[in-house]
């Protein structure tokens, strides 16, 4: 992926998500909108379970896409924010679920991998334990979020609902990357500096091992 491909995959990810908002406030009952809002995530937690061969996950993922075709084949379902509700908070849980693997036994993490990718034969002790806590991190995160979205929409204002979901989650997520960033080249200077396309070339490479 070029720097350009990184780049319009990431403002297609924002104009996602500002539709996303819209479509949950205005039409989230329409089949047509269920499937547009729940259709390309269960896409791409089924690219991201494949290419990490989480095979229990693409199990899950097939499943809820039996069960996406069933709703909108019906016409919708009644109480439809709880599906959306179902959705975020399932998908957070199992990535919280696979990122907490990751850390079961001696072996890297699951970021721990990533680094090793990009690092090479420079990747030492050090940084296997500094990838192993920032995994732990992200597992803290994920079921954090995955909590925050049940508090909020038992709250019982699904336009709030809506936000964190679909603005306040990509807001999050990147707020974590950048201040990991940054507390990394702080605390570990030995780290080589990288960008965050040779990030994603990192990811691909472990999924193709």
């Amino acid at each position: 992926m070029s720097s350009w491909g990184l780049g319009l995959a990431l403002l297609g990810a924002l104009a996602y998500a500002a539709a996303s908002h819209e479509l949950m406030l205005h039409a989230a009952a329409a089949p047509w909108a269920v499937a547009a809002l729940l259709g390309p995530l269960l896409a791409v937690t089924a690219l991201v379970a494949a290419r990490s061969r989480q095979w229990p996950l693409l199990c899950g993922v097939g499943v809820a896409a039996v069960f996406l075709a069933g709703v909108v084949s019906r016409g919708g379902v009644d109480q439809v924010s709880r599906l959306y509700v179902l959705q975020h908070v399932g998908v957070h849980v199992a990535l919280g679920v696979s990122f907490a693997a990751s850390l079961r036994g001696p072996g890297l993490s699951l970021i721990g991998r990533l680094a090793s990718q990009v690092h090479g034969p420079g990747f030492t002790p050090a940084m296997a334990d500094y990838t192993r806590g920032v995994t732990v991190a992200w597992v803290l995160y994920f079921f954090g979020m995955a909590a925050a979205s049940l508090a909020v929409y038992a709250a019982g204002s699904w336009t709030a609902w809506s936000l964190l979901a679909n603005l306040g989650t990509p807001a999050a997520m990147a707020l974590l990357f950048i201040g990991e960033h940054a507390l990394r080249y702080r605390l570990h200077p030995e780290f080589e500096r990288v960008s965050l396309l040779d990030a994603v070339r990192a990811y691909r490479g472990t999924g193709q091992r």
